[in-house]
């Protein structure tokens, strides 16, 4: 039952990564985290996490916007791995409700239509990205909030997953070998859970791709907006737990 559950989080969150730009990590790592505990949890996490991101990126390579990662998407890298290296307490309660309160925030503010008031230009970018991806480093999460940074670029759906896949590609180049080497015999033990984690977001990655095709541009960032939502709510749920 673990293991089929494993796989149903591991399809649900390639194809979700797939329209949004996130989910793998959200959806993976707490249905893992039940049999593993969290910290093991993330690690496992990477390396399907790295597969699916790799999938992506090569799919949709054509449509990333290159100048967006040279700005947000650096400094995005940059500060979620330095949030993570200095982060002991990735489920720290305060950390985490400030953190779902923000995606809270991001996911209402761009259903409502708010969020087309505020878009990332210049320094804002670089900024942006750092203080992104460092607050996602620190919680355990990067995804959603990097994810609702990119909402302040004007990008079609194409251009905002595939440059969203760039960023977090770069931060699981950085991170997975690190995993490798201080968790190596945790994971070696975890090596079939982690191919059935592995098989499910291949799936689901793929079956992404088709409903990204279906998705209406006009509607798209309600959709991302909706699932920050979620999200977020889901965080804070966790965290008054």
């Amino acid at each position: 039952m673990f293991e089929f559950v494993v796989f149903l989080a591991g399809a649900f969150g390639g194809a979700v990564a797939t329209v949004a730009g996130f989910g793998i990590g959200s959806l993976l790592t707490p249905a893992l985290a039940t049999e593993t505990g969290a910290k093991l949890a993330v690690a496992a996490v990477s390396i399907p996490h790295l597969v699916g991101t790799s999938i992506r990126f090569w799919r949709l390579r054509r449509a990333i916007d290159w100048r967006i990662v040279r700005s947000f998407g650096l400094t995005s890298a940059a500060g979620g791995i330095a949030g993570a290296l200095l982060n002991t307490h990735a489920t720290n309660r305060p950390l985490a409700i400030v953190f779902g309160s923000l995606l809270v925030l991001a996911g209402a503010s761009q259903m409502t239509g708010y969020a087309k008031r505020w878009r990332l230009r210049g320094t804002l970018a670089w900024l942006g990205g750092a203080l992104s991806g460092f607050f996602g480093g620190l919680v355990g999460n990067q995804g959603g909030i990097r994810t609702a940074a990119m909402l302040g670029f004007e990008v079609d759906k194409r251009q905002f997953v595939a440059t969203t896949t760039a960023v977090a590609l770069s931060i699981d180049v950085a991170r997975v070998p690190i995993y490798l080497t201080f968790e190596a015999r945790e994971l070696s033990n975890l090596w079939t859970v982690i191919s059935i984690a592995i098989a499910g977001v291949v799936v689901g990655t793929l079956l992404g791709e088709r409903l990204l095709a279906r998705v209406p541009e006009r509607r798209f960032r309600t959709i991302v907006g909706t699932l920050l939502l979620l999200l977020g709510l889901s965080i804070l749920l966790r965290g008054h737990a």
